[in-house]
């Protein structure tokens, strides 16, 4: 798999040893990572950038003294986190149903206490891909979104019936205006929004939902 660009790799586990070692194995394979002692220092780190804007993904401990992984995890969950940063828990045996019960929930993966580096590595670097691909579909939506604001009231009417695929003489009809006009507005939607036909609008509004 191709290395993604940008990427950060979070560890949060309350034990030197753990942390110390998933960062010199990131290292290794040149993934960039920042390490926390605490889920209650990570979650202070996410309150002060609370959104995601490059690729990344949690290694979280699921048992750790003061907040567990299983906590931190269910705040990015009510927050909708978890798509632009995928989590991977790190488990010991007991807590494996746990851990099988939260990637039903919506974890990324686990991994069992002593893990195989090349296992994890293969994992972490999917879920970035992932992370990658929900930034990305993002960033189309809110392009989408920037445009859709610079449309005019008449050009926004204008653009709703083209999606129905209502012809310009009917439009004409229900805006009470003249075919040249919705021609003109028509020809205005499309390069505001920067396509070619309505198919192509209709799926770029589509998609950007």
């Amino acid at each position: 798999m191709e290395p993604v660009p940008d990427a950060t790799v979070y560890i949060v586990d309350d034990d030197a040893s753990v942390r110390d070692a998933l960062a010199w194995l990131l290292r290794s394979r040149r993934l960039l990572s920042e390490c926390y002692d605490s889920a209650e220092a990570f979650e202070a780190m996410l309150q002060s950038r609370p959104q995601v804007t490059r690729p990344s993904c949690l290694l979280l401990d699921m048992r750790m003294g003061g907040m567990s992984g299983l906590a931190l995890f269910n705040l990015m969950l009510e927050r909708g986190q978890t798509d632009t940063m995928p989590v991977i828990f790190l488990t010991g045996h007991a807590d494996v149903p746990t851990a099988v019960d939260t990637v039903k929930r919506g974890a990324f993966d686990f991994c069992e206490k002593p893990f195989s580096d090349n296992a994890l590595v293969d994992r972490i670097e999917q879920a970035l891909a992932v992370s990658a691909r929900h930034l990305e579909a993002r960033h189309a939506s809110e392009a989408v979104r920037k445009r859709l604001g610079e449309l005019t009231e008449r050009e926004q009417d204008v653009m709703r019936l083209v999606v129905e695929g209502v012809p310009n003489k009917l439009i004409a009809d229900q805006l009470d205006i003249s075919v040249r006009t919705v021609e003109v507005h028509r020809a205005r939607v499309f390069d505001k929004m920067q396509v070619k036909s309505a198919v192509e609008l209709a799926n770029l509004l589509r998609n950007a939902h």
